[in-house]
């Protein structure tokens, strides 16, 4: 089966050899295969023994490897996001107290497209493994993830942007000319 993808990108986070063994430990109790991307500091190579369950990279090209996987688990940016629910994939977000995180995990939720979010503060093992078994083995909620990457692939994003900023320009330069 394909394995579950668990990286908190440029996150810097407290005590990366102590969150990779809570990872690497719940993906083992999940039942699952593991990619586990370091980063910039979010995770440590070195804290866990790398095997046939578990492979360790630097980073990856999500384009590319999100496809591949039965989950993402990820910090909760935008960027990131973006790329697991595009590729159609249930996300588990385990928020840091930055920036809009907490929304993203709340929204993917809220969709259906993955459990409710776990804050970094409150992650355990038990939970991460719970969500993961969740995220993995729902039917709904994979069927929900394929859903909307499906309409966020087909969307326009780009010409959407461009069509509302010219809208809003015309209705300020009509108002200017009036």
């Amino acid at each position: 089966p394909p394995p579950v993808y668990v990286g908190f990108g440029s996150v810097v986070m407290r005590d990366a050899p102590a969150l990779t063994a809570l990872v690497a430990e719940a993906l083992e109790r999940a039942g699952t295969r593991g990619v586990l991307a370091t980063g910039w500091g979010g995770l440590s190579g070195d804290a866990v023994d790398r095997s046939e369950r578990l492979a360790v990279v630097e980073s990856a090209p999500h384009r590319w490897l999100f496809p591949r996987v039965a989950a993402v688990v990820h910090h909760g940016g935008p960027g990131t996001t973006t790329a697991g629910l595009q590729a159609g994939r249930p996300t588990i977000i385990v928020p840091t107290a930055v920036g809009d995180q907490r929304f993203w995990g709340g929204r993917v939720a809220a969709l259906g497209a993955g459990p409710a979010p776990i804050p970094r503060r409150r992650l355990t093992t038990a939970r991460l493994a719970e969500a993961i078994r969740i995220a993995t083995m729902d039917e709904g909620m994979r069927r929900r993830a394929e859903a909307l990457g499906a309409r966020l692939r087909a969307e326009d994003g780009v010409g959407n942007a461009v069509a509302a900023l010219a809208h809003h320009l015309e209705a300020e330069v009509w108002r200017w000319d009036g």
